[in-house]
């Protein structure tokens, strides 16, 4: 399970919110929360963001643990 979605798995189990109430009051659809709780690779970062914001939260880049790859940038 990706950073992401624990983190959203749990602060939506600390709100007591089901994942279909999170749905509503975030404006998410209920297949999107349920992707995003599973780790699905592949998400709409708009709605992402969306529902992030719904519990004070955004979106940050942030080196990958481990990741000792540097970038190759032609010129």
């Amino acid at each position: 399970m990706s950073n992401l979605s624990s983190t959203v798995k749990l602060l939506r189990k600390q709100y007591k919110l089901t994942q279909e109430e999170l749905s509503l009051k975030s404006g998410v659809g209920l297949r999107f929360v349920r992707d995003l709780e599973q780790g699905k690779k592949t998400l709409c970062l708009g709605k992402v963001n969306q529902l992030l914001d719904f519990f004070n939260y955004e979106m940050t880049p942030t080196p990958k643990v481990n990741d000792h790859h540097t970038p190759i940038i032609n010129d």
